[in-house]
């Protein structure tokens, strides 16, 4: 055996075990959310509420419900940590130094470990890994968090600001540096150690063998993807490619295509089970290095394939036959070739004309939008025009609020030499072409500017021409009750609880929290979802390949164009975007 060979050695004998424990880790953690969801479902059932939105979030800190979601979701967050992360890190130095503890010892362990974290410096550890890493990429995360991200709507704003992003890119450094510093600290916890003392040896090994670190890192990363990249292409890749190839009937490859897909997806997701375990096992392997304590690597261990192993895999087996079969037979309705996704144009008529405007809404129609959402503030004299910010600076170089001008005042500005509209110009002007999503905005946004919108709105008898949206939930509910006949819309970007079952029409979603199982949980209420702000062409794709009702984009042109593209696709290719709405 070479030296390439022996290294690699552990993780392959370890690799079932690995299966097992992930798979079993994974089944507690999903009780446990799943017991946690119901009871935080009772808390929040007994205010009233559904839900709590990003437009309501004052109700955690101002009721005992709120405050006792708080403290559960705090200590459940060191019961997810202790079963996400210790168990990876005890099951690496079980296997490493064949210790061979049992199942439930392990978890024992993990879980007595986490008590030394319940202090400050220990919550504020917990929050980095819950919160931070998952966004910077920098140490520890958990799976429930790990697709953790600040929304675009959000990151926009900062990239577009340069003091905003001054203050984020050295908040960023900070937490990078702490993070790295830190690498160690749960090793050290899990060794019995406090956390106070856990920090300095994991800051003093950084500090000594930091470098090597960093390069035994980059070699287990860069064989770990090779080791990876070749079985992709030999159980994925080249059957495809052959069975491409090959002349054989549209059925017969259609069906050797979701026969090699559905594999290839299962492998990915078994892939996602081992990665961060051995990841984890290399941090492990050379964090008792650095110690001087040396894992026993070349042990004779046998590599246990239990008789429940081979079932599980035949079962597999039979699975991805019999699915494969049953998607090929009804294959048209299972991977519909054209999109039923409408496109919204952004701010009246995203990059197709100046924002906010008759002409940006008139363009935008022309390249083929549905709707077109804009944002209305009520004026010192009581009037509604669209803008977005607080005040028009950005668009108008203007630093007063819309709440601080008459109509006649903001008549004199522009953006982009076109005219600040009013509700009813842009109504008349959308009439007969497109539908209105119209967002109620900013400080002016309260149950006046609700009651004068639908006023507007009927006397132009537009109800089936727009549509009332808003970040204040209190807002849309309002209108929802008094006005039923109107449609209305809910903007969130985090949320808790039943969102679905919030009193409106439509659910805005963040284009990051628009999952596959979020969107269907939505349909299954009868409401219709819209994505918010798809603007790259992959975002979009992904999007008009999937069950959204309609996405909202500053890119109309590009949006219409990928409908093309959609509606021109492969056999295999939609089968892939299926897959991929399924799974991401």
């Amino acid at each position: 055996m070479n030296k390439r060979d022996e290294k690699l050695k552990p993780y392959l004998e370890a690799l079932p075990d690995v299966i097992r424990y992930q798979v079993a880790t994974k089944l507690l953690l999903g009780v446990w959310l799943f017991l946690l969801g119901r009871l935080f479902r009772v808390l929040l059932n007994s205010t009233g509420r559904v839900a709590v939105t990003s437009g309501d979030f004052a109700f955690i800190f101002t009721t005992w419900q709120g405050i006792a979601i708080i403290l559960i979701a705090l200590i459940s967050l060191f019961v997810y940590v202790a079963l996400d992360l210790n168990v990876k890190i005890i099951l690496s130095r079980n296997l490493l130094f064949d210790e061979n503890k049992p199942f439930w010892h392990i978890c024992s362990e993990a879980l007595e470990c986490i008590l030394r974290l319940f202090n400050v410096q220990g919550i504020a550890i917990i929050i980095y890994i819950v919160l931070i890493a998952p966004i910077l990429g920098i140490g520890f995360s958990i799976s429930l968090t790990q697709g953790f991200y600040i929304p675009t709507f959000i990151s926009s704003v900062i990239a577009d600001t340069p003091l905003y992003l001054i203050l984020a890119s050295v908040a960023a450094l900070l937490f990078i540096s702490m993070g790295i510093a830190n690498l160690f600290v749960l090793h050290g916890v899990i060794d019995d150690m406090s956390i106070e003392d856990a920090s300095r040896q994991s800051r003093k090994i950084i500090k000594e063998y930091g470098k090597d670190y960093l390069w035994q890192n980059i070699t287990f990363i860069l064989v770990m993807a090779a080791v990876l990249g070749i079985i992709v292409a030999a159980v994925l890749v080249l059957p495809l490619l052959l069975t491409q190839i090959l002349p054989l009937s549209s059925v017969i490859r259609r069906g050797l295509f979701l026969f090699f897909i559905l594999q290839g997806t299962i492998l990915s997701l078994i892939a996602g089970l081992i990665v961060t375990p051995f990841y984890i096992m290399k941090m492990t392997q050379l964090y008792y290095s650095y110690k001087n304590k040396e894992p026993v690597f070349y042990h004779q261990r046998k590599v246990k394939v239990h008789t429940y192993d081979k079932v599980a895999l035949i079962l597999v087996l039979i699975a991805v036959v019999g699915i494969s079969i049953f998607m090929n037979h009804d294959f048209d309705s299972v991977f519909p070739l054209d999109s039923s996704v409408k496109i919204i144009a952004h701010r009246g008529g995203g990059t197709e004309g100046a924002e906010n405007t008759i002409a940006g809404l008139e363009n935008a129609w022309a390249k083929g939008a549905y709707g077109s959402e804009i944002d209305i503030q009520r004026t010192k004299d009581g009037y509604y025009v669209l803008n977005h910010d607080a005040n028009f600076e950005r668009v108008a170089k203007d630093r007063r609020k819309p709440e601080e001008m008459t109509l006649e005042e903001i008549r004199k500005l522009s953006v982009d030499g076109e005219p600040i509209p009013t509700l009813e110009e842009m109504l008349d002007a959308s009439k007969g072409k497109v539908i209105l999503f119209i967002e109620l905005k900013g400080e002016t946004a309260d149950r006046q500017m609700a009651d004068d919108a639908v006023r507007i709105v009927k006397q132009r008898h537009m109800e089936n021409e727009a549509v009332l949206i808003s970040l204040k939930y209190d807002l849309i509910d309002y209108i929802e009750t008094k006005y039923p006949e109107m449609e209305t819309g809910f903007l969130t970007f985090a949320s808790f609880g039943d969102t679905a079952l919030l009193n409106c029409d439509y659910l805005a979603l963040e284009e990051e929290s628009a999952t596959a199982d979020s969107i269907a949980a939505v349909h299954r209420q009868g409401k219709k979802v819209l994505i918010w702000t798809a603007n790259k062409k992959q975002s979009q794709r992904h999007f008009l390949c999937s069950s959204a009702d309609a996405v909202i984009t500053d890119n109309v042109t590009q949006a219409t164009e990928v409908v093309q593209e959609i509606a021109n696709r492969s056999d295999l290719r939609r089968i892939l975007d299926r897959i991929r709405e399924l799974f991401a």
